[in-house]
């Protein structure tokens, strides 16, 4: 979806952002602004600043500054496009869809009431849920006897629903409405033996657990039954408001926690998350009876930087770990920490905590497998490395897995510890692997239709391997390919299929600003937008017009349709406000762009440089609060800190280029 600047502007120029951040933050008046404790990182005194006059936050511990869009995307989670929809409808704007047509605007408006109705349906059952918990004795027992207080029951809405199989007839006025049906409250059927349709309650005696989204609204519920009937638990079923493979149980209650504890612990159920808020690790959340998806760490990344999956230390618990690992791996970036969590066969995470201590359980949290670890367990899974043959098989195990990391210093090292595993040089392990991702015979010497390619390697190795002859038919010396290692992390390529291609323009070229190097880098390789962390989406997407709304607008497309090359988003461009601009500075954009590891040092680069001019403001404004503010002296200090190490960064980076 394209949404205008144009609207995006009057949309903050109409809301007000202390309002908005109110509603989640308590603030005081302080001077022209408001103050508060900063929702994104534990503080005791306040340094979270709303500016009624700029329409803007800012918080001098961690840094974290925005309008009331990003605030909605970093504290309740919501992609781009979400936080503009809600925003609008807070403040009775329609969000205009230019690039649909008259029936599309017309379904889209007719989902979006469809979705609000069930919400509506699903909320009022919850109600009466929670009612029914409270005249339940025996399901108040159960909550007790599992160590639950009335609080959690209340922060989670737990509720209970009637052994009766048409319990809801009483909360709905009509038990016959196709709300209660497509929303999976209510099972429709016939009778094999009559034509008379049949309605009954999909959940009856059970203590349920709401679901919710990440506005908080009630999408759909999970229940658990009082003894051992099976099934245990029964969740809803797939809905136009509820998915499990996006959805995660707890992500709503979690947000605050997830801040101050640094880190979101998923583990196996309902129960596993409401135990654990109530013995003080309110940061867990749960899948909902399927494996973990893609979608579902892109969810959470959204939120933290680091994940710490649980599971049983039983076969299907390193099952479950080995699909979450899989789900896990592209999006497993330098500044992303993804562990894996094992327990004792007998403990679960609430019993753990009960015989040994929450520090206990936090150690060994902290403890957890780090993902290059667990990795390579996976990889050795069933090989004997005392054979080649054993080690042969590691080397193809890990290679389907080490391929699906993102490019950075972590996929570099878990290469040279991979081939330290299979006994081969680091070199030649990568070179076994690029062959073979070409089905072509993979070492040099090896009898073929391919040529020997010479390579000269780091660390003075000379080695070559063959390469498939792309040509079948033809001259084959019309062909050639050399790679020359230059030092300093660079590879010198010319290859020419008959001839030699133009060579690429380099990336930077003849450039205006930063800001302009930045977005052509992003725009090029929109992957590595996801290797930044929340600061820098923030210091990027606020950067004045043109690049802040450009960059902002690539992230919602990162958002709906996951990495894009610069091809398609070209052709999501036209209507879009600062469109010419991008067109200017992608004119000469390579059909095959610089190897991302190349442009991810050079975004680094660029990053720590507009970072840096970013401190010294806060620097600035730190020094002055601190004359009156003890705490302003000690978040001085820390952006001190910041600002030399960053100066040292930027003094070992190469020079940079104008």
């Amino acid at each position: 979806m394209s949404i205008p600047q144009t609207f995006i502007q009057e949309l903050l120029a109409r809301a007000d952002v202390v309002d908005i951040v109110g509603r989640y933050v308590p603030l005081k008046k302080g001077g022209a602004n408001f103050m508060g404790l900063c929702p994104f990182h534990g503080e005791k005194s306040p340094s979270f600043s709303v500016s009624p006059t700029k329409q803007f936050y800012h918080c001098f511990g961690c840094g974290k500054n925005g309008n009331a869009i990003s605030f909605l995307m970093d504290h309740v989670g919501m992609d781009f496009v979400e936080a503009v929809k809600d925003l609008a409808q807070q403040y009775g704007m329609q969000v205009p869809e230019d690039d649909a047509s008259p029936d599309d605007r017309a379904r889209a408006k007719e989902q979006r009431h469809r979705q609000a109705t069930l919400t509506e349906v699903l909320e009022r059952a919850a109600d009466a849920y929670r009612r029914h918990l409270k005249d339940t004795p025996r399901a108040v027992d159960y909550l007790k006897r599992r160590g639950l207080s009335g609080e959690i029951a209340k922060q989670f809405g737990l509720g209970f629903a009637p052994e009766g199989w048409r319990s809801l007839a009483s909360v709905f006025p009509s038990y016959d409405d196709p709300l209660l049906v497509e929303s999976g409250l209510v099972i429709h059927g016939s009778d094999e033996h009559s034509s008379e349709d049949k309605r009954y309650d999909r959940f009856r005696d059970r203590i349920m657990f709401p679901i919710r989204n990440i506005k908080g609204e009630c999408i759909g519920f999970g229940g658990r039954v009082l003894g051992d009937e099976k099934p245990k638990y029964l969740n809803s079923p797939e809905t136009p408001v509820f998915s499990k493979g996006r959805e995660l149980y707890g992500l709503f209650e979690a947000r605050g926690a997830l801040r101050e504890k640094g880190y979101v612990l998923v583990t196996e159920g309902y129960m596993d998350v409401v135990a654990l808020a109530q013995l003080g690790f309110a940061n867990a959340v749960a899948t909902l009876g399927t494996a973990c998806t893609a979608e579902h760490i892109h969810k959470l990344f959204r939120f933290t930087d680091s994940v710490v999956f649980s599971f049983d230390g039983d076969a299907a618990g390193r099952r479950a770990a080995r699909k979450a690992l899989d789900a896990a791996l592209p999006y497993a970036t330098d500044v992303r920490s993804v562990r894996f969590l094992f327990l004792p066969d007998e403990h679960d995470p609430d019993s753990f905590i009960r015989a040994h201590g929450q520090d206990a359980f936090a150690k060994y949290v902290s403890e957890a497998t780090p993902l290059s670890r667990f990795l390579i367990e996976a990889a050795r899974e069933g090989c004997d490395l005392d054979t080649a043959e054993g080690r042969a098989r590691l080397a193809s195990n890990a290679r389907l897995l080490w391929s699906s990391l993102p490019e950075g210093a972590l996929k570099l090292q878990l290469l040279a510890e991979i081939a330290a595993q299979v006994q081969l040089p680091g070199p030649k392990l990568g070179m076994l692997w690029a062959a073979s991702s070409q089905g072509a015979p993979p070492l040099a010497g090896v009898r073929g239709s391919g040529r020997r390619v010479d390579h000269e390697l780091p660390g003075g190795h000379d080695d070559a391997y063959t390469l498939p002859h792309p040509l079948d038919g033809k001259d084959p010396d019309s062909w050639t390919g050399k790679r020359k290692w230059e030092g300093k992390g660079k590879w010198n390529s010319k290859q020419a299929w008959g001839s030699n291609r133009t060579p690429r323009p380099p990336l930077r070229g003849p450039l205006a600003s930063r800001a302009d190097h930045t977005t052509r880098i992003l725009f090029g390789q929109s992957a590595l937008w996801e290797t930044l962390t929340h600061e820098e989406h923030h210091l990027l997407c606020e950067l004045p017009p043109p690049h802040g709304p450009l960059l902002a607008w690539l992230e919602t497309q990162l958002h709906e349709h996951g990495a894009l090359p610069w091809g398609s988003l070209k052709e999501s461009l036209p209507g879009q406000a600062d469109e010419a601009h991008i067109l200017r500075l992608m004119v000469d954009a390579p059909t095959e762009p610089a190897p991302a590891s190349e442009s991810a040092k050079e975004l680094r680069d660029l990053l720590n440089r507009m970072l840096l001019v970013q401190i010294e403001k806060q620097k600035d404004e730190a020094s002055m609060a601190a004359a009156v503010d003890p705490a302003a002296l000690a978040q001085f200090r820390e952006l001190e800190s910041r600002w030399r190490k960053l100066k040292q960064a930027i003094a070992q980076a190469p020079p940079e280029v104008s």
